[in-house]
């Protein structure tokens, strides 16, 4: 394995490096996106994703963390290039100090419905709209914790790859297997696996923990803002809802997506 040495700012790789972090077009011009951390790459590299590119800094990775991500890199990213940044230079690119010294370029997927394998009675998460990284990672963390056999994101424009979202989720993003597309095609998807849908409002509902969630089971969120759309309400199976005791009417959609998750585990615990 050769390491080369970058020095300087201006080098083109680096320059490309900060625009994958930064630039939505430019992720999907390359196919490329950023990751940053130790933890988040094994993540990354244990569900598939091939390695393009790695750029370490040899002042900060330690010998043990180098030689795990090489060999996994290594063992099936065919022809990736690996950089040793100095430490002033890792610093600039870098988002935050705690990464370990590691920061890659990886190949991009398709993420469709139809690449989603699920089991028996599956249990899975659909977001209608949810625009804002961190809620989705958060939503992908809870997810991962859960067993959930996916998360579908209803929002096709979503940017799977901002380094928000990668951030938030702690690699929750690569751990559980994602889906974009449309609400239509996802209710349509869901019917014809015979999965209930359940959606998560507060009008004309049931309480959450009355509702069978034993067989296989879409739990559906919408914005704290606008809620879900009219084809949602109509697809639905129930509608359901968590009993706010306060003043509020409502949850952070993680929040509320976590409690229902883990309503479903106990059920089929039970």
């Amino acid at each position: 394995m050769k390491i080369e040495t970058i020095t300087s700012a201006q080098n083109p790789k680096v320059r490309m490096l900060l625009e994958l972090q930064e630039k939505s077009k430019a992720r999907r011009k390359e196919g490329l996106f950023v990751v940053e951390g130790c933890r988040e790459l094994l993540h990354c590299l244990s569900a598939g994703y091939k390695a393009h590119t790695l750029f370490i800094c040899s002042e900060i990775i330690t010998e043990d963390s180098l030689a795990e991500l090489t060999d996994a890199i290594v063992s099936g990213s065919e022809g990736c290039r690996f950089f040793d940044l100095p430490k002033h230079l890792y610093e600039k690119v870098a988002y935050r100090g705690s990464t370990e010294g590691a920061i890659a370029e990886l190949y991009c997927r398709e993420h469709t419905l139809d690449s989603l394998d699920l089991k028996e009675n599956p249990l899975v998460i659909v977001l209608e709209a949810v625009e804002k990284p961190g809620n989705l990672g958060a939503v992908l963390r809870s997810a991962d914790a859960a067993g959930a056999d996916a998360v579908i994101i209803c929002d096709p424009l979503t940017d799977l790859y901002n380094p928000n979202l990668i951030r938030s989720s702690i690699g929750g993003i690569f751990t559980v297997p994602v889906a974009t597309a449309s609400s239509e095609e996802t209710i349509a998807w869901l019917k014809e696996r015979g999965i209930k849908i359940y959606t998560a409002q507060l009008q004309d509902s049931n309480w959450y923990y009355d509702t069978d969630m034993r067989t296989g089971t879409a739990i559906v969120m919408g914005t704290e803002a606008t809620g879900l759309t009219e084809c949602w309400r109509k697809a639905a199976d129930a509608h359901i809802k968590i009993p706010m005791l306060g003043r509020l009417d409502s949850l952070n959609v993680s929040v509320s997506a976590a409690i229902l998750l883990f309503e479903a585990v106990r059920q089929r615990n039970s």
